[in-house]
């Protein structure tokens, strides 16, 4: 039973962790500043950027998406301007047109390249891959500790793990700064700060937690963590230290919760088969933002 838990369903569950964690972070100070939707956004541009990144290199190298979805992120901030400036529309029209097209123009390039031979078509950009993330070279709880064996772990498992440590350690660094710049961007700047600096770092940090995470877990769940997990903890507490981490606690119990209820759920139910697990931990992150909202409802009215 453990050698088949470390192989199966270990690695799942460390991805979905550690991406979940990944998104929460960035997204904390993104809902603060009423830009959770950039989040949004961005799991949108990255699909046609790494897309065509596999495109033009033949490789899904960590590098390429990067590159790939940077570059699309520019090509999308550039037509947003220009749609505002030529067509008179509000900022949030412009982006709905050029983040739905641009999604629906990566989708389009998946299901007419080669993309699929990588593991990249439609079905993973939406949902990932979690479920085909297996460790086959565990033979059980040892292999925790045998270099061989954890050679060949599921490479999104190391790229995530490292997304996530640079991201904890860019928000530790500039606690103070990303603290001061989200609640008044006025007296951030009157203290010297770089506030648009700061500004521009957090939207890259919260493109490459897109990024690293889009390939194993897909957009659904992108857009939930980045969002969900954020705003339930703002609805349990005032305080942005206790915010972050309910936050990073609640995101954890959706993807642990999520892959669980996915491979067990229907059977519990006496249905058969199994459901996805992105969809799953999405579904969870959004039960758990629903109950904290009626919670957060009555504590109001006590206080």
């Amino acid at each position: 039973m453990g050698a088949d838990f470390v192989m199966l369903s270990l690695p799942p569950i460390l991805v979905g962790v550690l991406a979940a964690i990944a998104c929460a972070l960035p997204g904390n100070f993104l809902l603060l500043r009423r830009q959770s939707m950039v989040g949004d956004a961005i799991s949108h541009v990255v699909l046609p950027g790494i897309v065509m990144g596999f495109l033009l290199t033949g490789t899904a190298a960590p590098l390429v998406m990067v590159l790939g979805a940077g570059v699309a992120a520019l090509v999308a901030v550039v037509l947003v301007e220009a749609i505002i400036r030529t067509a008179r529309v509000e900022q949030g029209a412009a982006m709905g047109i050029v983040f739905t097209t641009m999604f629906a123009g990566g989708v389009l390039l998946l299901e007419r390249s080669g993309a699929s031979a990588v593991h990249l078509d439609v079905q993973h950009a939406l949902y990932g891959n979690l479920e085909s993330l297996i460790w086959l070279d565990a033979t059980g709880w040892a292999s925790l500790l045998d270099p061989v064996a954890l050679a060949g772990l599921p490479p999104e498992l190391a790229q995530l793990a490292v997304t996530a440590l640079l991201i904890g350690a860019f928000v530790a660094v500039l606690w103070r700064p990303l603290k001061i710049a989200t609640f008044d961007e006025g007296f951030a700047a009157t203290l010297g700060l770089p506030v648009r600096v700061l500004s521009l770092a957090l939207v890259m940090v919260a493109a490459a937690a897109c990024v690293a995470a889009f390939q194993a877990v897909g957009s659904i769940l992108v857009i939930a963590m980045l969002i969900c997990p954020p705003a339930a903890a703002r609805l349990m507490t005032d305080r942005l230290e206790r915010q972050v981490g309910l936050s990073l606690i609640l995101a954890t119990v959706s993807a642990v919760a999520g892959y669980v209820l996915a491979g067990h759920g229907p059977l519990w139910l006496g249905l058969g088969g199994s459901v996805s697990v992105a969809g799953m931990t999405a579904t969870v992150s959004g039960v758990i933002l629903a109950v904290a909202a009626l919670a957060g409802r009555h504590r109001r009215r006590a206080t």
